[in-house]
């Protein structure tokens, strides 16, 4: 009997915004590509979507589409199959709805229609050929999905076609898809890469928009541009494995580019390239000139990787307004913390409210500042389970390298930090993070990090880690002092250990402290 994933995991948690109905059962995307099939299966339509399976399956379908016009028989066999196995796996998950879609292979090809006819029938839904102006606007809403308020130009090269769209915070435009699949060129240019890179310079200098937009950042999606960018984590020695929001600059593609092409022409075997899936290297080189070519005509000052896209933008589409204006950083860090913290999300809002006080006190907290201490909150209980000596340490690495999107790895980073201080106080944490990400860091980021995580020190000193105390416990600052107010019920949670970690954290802030029992305004 197919289980409730959201049912067995969450509990009947609700949605968001004071709506009755429980969370809703699992969704699934299927995805054929022109160089992959692949299934993924979230945990319902939510604004910050958790994928519970994603499988895919290289086929290769749009491989020979540019030279004979057909699908190969060999890569509709192996995507049928697939399809066949995809269709099990959604029953047994018992997933409420299925998405399919299919791109620039199955769009062109000329047994495309009955290509999609066949496995239309397999996977028991309607599968939606995608146009290449579609194909764009859902790569697009991928990225409103991952990112908070984006503004640039997407760009999804898959194995038959480049798509282009103009993301502009919550507005989409100007969107081209062209013929430069990383299989395209590959079976265009007969394997030689000069004439690869003249199919890809004449098409991309065709689209005139593209000069003029400028952007601040390019967002890249697809396998292509995920393996370059994994290659060069893996020469630079990047402290952290996470795709999503990944960066490099221009200068750094094009070195990356030269070093792939001299590999290619030299048969020499290139750093770094263990990183990179054996299914990705045939394909490698055209996607670095793809990208290359991309970025010297729209001339971005930075290059930033996404793992969401034209699957993440089906799931963007199914969403209410209301969730789609939530914050995708704080959604994640509430459902985590639902699903792991002591009080859950409720605890963690608590505590960032208690804490604002002394915070402000400072006077120099942005918005950007505030968002990040609020997901801190909300992440800070999450390992309590962990044997005590390695809560930090464990915590420390769930939030370096979780799920969560709406978030650059700076910010990541920072939250990592305040996690593993607020187990392990401020002291180094050198023990359990390289050299590189304390020096990514900097002093000003250690700093505040340690700050917060004071707070929460204290905070979690008095809640015990469950909900519904603080709101009654405030702090108030002023006139040089900090105090924490205690009504009579709550008086005994007073102690020596409570007067060391909030002269600690008063300290940090330039305060004194002191203990007011609410009793005929007594003070301790």
């Amino acid at each position: 009997m197919p289980f409730r994933l959201t049912n067995r995991l969450w509990g009947d948690r609700r949605l968001p915004g004071g709506d009755d109905a429980l969370d809703p059962v699992p969704v699934a995307v299927v995805d054929i590509g022109s160089n992959s099939v692949r299934l993924v299966v979230y945990d319902g339509a939510l604004r910050s979507p958790t994928p519970i399976f994603n499988e895919k399956v290289l086929c290769g379908l749009g491989r020979e589409v540019g030279t004979t016009g057909v699908l190969g028989a060999e890569a509709t066999a192996r995507a049928t199959s697939a399809l066949k196995r995809f269709r099990a796996v959604t029953r047994h998950l018992g997933v409420g709805l299925v998405r399919a879609v299919a791109t620039a292979a199955a769009r062109e090809a000329r047994d495309g229609p009955d290509f999609i006819a066949r496995a239309s029938d397999i996977l028991g839904c309607e599968i939606e050929v995608l146009s290449g102006e579609r194909e764009a606007e859902l790569a697009a809403r991928g990225i409103l999905m991952g990112f908070e308020q984006p503004d640039g130009v997407a760009g999804d090269l898959g194995g038959g076609s480049l798509e282009l769209i103009s993301v502009r915070k919550k507005s989409l435009s100007k969107a081209v898809s062209l013929p430069l699949g990383v299989l395209r060129l590959e079976n265009s240019g007969g394997g030689n890469i000069s004439d690869a890179q003249k199919i890809v310079r004449r098409e991309l200098e065709a689209v005139s928009w593209l000069r003029k937009e400028r952007p601040k950042r390019f967002f890249a999606v697809g396998g292509s541009w995920r393996a370059l960018a994994k290659l060069h984590m893996a020469r630079s020695n990047y402290p952290l494995r996470v795709m999503h929001h990944y960066q490099m600059t221009p200068t750094q593609v094009r070195e990356l580019t030269e070093a792939v092409r001299r590999s290619r022409k030299s048969g020499q075997p290139l750093d770094g390239l263990d990183a990179v899936g054996r299914t990705r290297r045939d394909t490698l080189v055209y996607g670095a000139i793809t990208l290359e070519r991309t970025l010297e005509i729209i001339q971005p000052e930075e290059v930033v990787l996404s793992v969401f896209g034209i699957r993440e933008g089906l799931v963007h589409e199914m969403l209410s307004e209301h969730e789609r204006k939530r914050d995708p950083l704080i959604t994640f860090c509430e459902a985590y913390a639902d699903l792991r913290a002591r009080g859950g999300a409720q605890a963690g809002h608590e505590v960032f409210d208690w804490m604002t006080p002394a915070i402000e006190a400072l006077g120099r907290e942005t918005d950007a500042d505030r968002r990040l201490r609020l997901a801190a909150c909300l992440m800070s209980d999450i390992g309590w389970r962990a044997h005590p000596d390695y809560r930090g340490e464990q915590s420390l690495n769930v939030v370096a390298h979780s799920g969560m999107t709406g978030i650059d790895h700076m910010g990541r980073l920072f939250l990592a930090l305040v996690v593993h201080y607020r187990h392990k106080g401020s002291g180094t944490a050198a023990e359990v993070l390289s050299n590189r990400l304390i020096e990514m860091a900097g002093p000003e980021q250690l700093a505040r990090a340690r700050l917060v995580a004071s707070a929460l020190r204290s905070a979690h000193l008095i809640t015990c880690g469950v909900a519904g105390i603080l709101p009654d416990t405030p702090i108030t600052c002023d006139n040089g002092r900090m105090a924490l107010h205690l009504p009579q019920e709550f008086a005994t949670l007073h102690g020596e250990r409570v007067d060391r970690r909030f002269s600690s954290f008063a300290d940090a802030v330039g305060l004194t402290f002191a203990v007011e029992i609410e009793q005929a305004g007594s003070a301790v």
